[in-house]
């Protein structure tokens, strides 16, 4: 089984309808949309849902009022003003509006409750799950259940399985997200003996791209003809070889910008990139998406030809480092 991943440095370069067209070129393949943040993979694969599952992320502190005994101890320990006294009714005074007392003590500040007028409350878009209040509660006050945070689905395409998920609006554990759609495609390649996984996964060098090339068997990097472009891709090159991947690269709308294109193709070879081909610029690929299908489905243009070729240069790529291995 192989495990092909493509990546870039920045969003915006045509990652996923790359991966879209090589998930359509794989006669046999899982695909994983493992872009939870942005999920759009399954905008372009035609597709039916099999199955749909939660998924739980993180965990979030609640204060139940019937067991608080609003001592304040909450409030001194949360690192990230999550907790806050409001007023039981609006006479009482709330330490929010700034009456709590507060001392110094060593670099930070130690909040201290004046008096019991209040109540505590713990806002879940501030509260980052450490569970440090749940720890020094003295009355057991805090529940720390842990969160739906968004959907994993598995759904059926024309060339196998597709893996991805949706996770909810600001919502965290991006990276758990990404490693849980991996781990389930590697069982169902073994149980259905499926050669080939390709992921389509985030943009940048965060948590979820780390999460999406840990152990892959390569690194498809899909760069544009841009100074910024040029820089992540300089950097995502620094990521893979961290996990080491084989890396392998491809110049999406290369023929905007020669001049860059040849100094891609100048960095490859003195960094020791497989260079995979360069994509021309090609109105096919919007009306691709347009029409919801994939490039190399939808077109036999210049664009399309050229990631028929980028496709057959990465499984060359693929069997060489194979035959070198083993």
């Amino acid at each position: 089984m192989k495990e092909l991943t493509v990546i870039s440095g920045k969003g915006g370069t045509g990652k996923t309808s790359v991966t879209a067209s090589l998930a359509t070129l794989a006669p046999n393949r899982i695909v994983i949309d493992a872009d939870v943040d942005a999920a759009n993979l399954f905008l372009t694969l035609e597709h039916e849902v099999l199955e749909k599952e939660s998924f739980e992320g993180g965990h979030k502190a609640m204060i139940d009022e019937a067991l608080c005994t609003r001592c304040g101890e909450c409030l001194e320990r949360c690192q990230f003003d999550a907790v806050s006294e409001v007023p039981d009714n609006h006479d009482a005074v709330s330490n929010i509006s700034g009456e709590a007392d507060t001392a110094s003590k060593g670099s930070g500040t130690v909040h201290t409750v004046s008096d019991k007028s209040g109540k505590f409350v713990i806002d879940p878009v501030s509260c980052e799950g450490c569970g440090v209040c749940v720890h020094f509660c003295p009355a057991d006050a805090i529940s720390f259940e842990r969160q739906i945070c968004g959907e994993k689905y598995i759904s059926k395409t024309a060339n196998g399985p597709m893996i991805h998920a949706r996770l909810g609006i600001a919502e965290e554990n991006s990276g758990l997200l990404v490693s849980q759609l991996r781990q389930k495609a590697k069982e169902m390649a073994i149980k259905e003996k499926i050669p080939m996984i390709i992921t389509d996964g985030p943009p940048g060098i965060g948590c979820p791209v780390i999460a999406s090339v840990s152990n892959a068997d390569a690194v498809l990097i899909v760069t544009e003809p841009t100074q910024s472009g040029m820089h992540d891709m300089a950097r995502v090159k620094k990521l893979a070889d961290q996990m080491n991947a084989a890396v392998y690269l491809c110049v999406n709308k290369a023929d905007l910008n020669p001049e860059a294109t040849d100094e891609i193709k100048k960095f490859c070879h003195e960094n020791g990139i497989s260079f995979a081909g360069e994509i021309p610029f090609d109105r096919d690929v919007i009306e691709s998406m347009k029409a919801g299908k994939s490039l190399v489905t939808f077109s036999q243009g210049p664009a399309s030809v050229a990631v028929k070729n980028v496709w057959q240069n990465v499984l060359s790529f693929m069997e060489k480092r194979m035959d070198r291995l083993t």
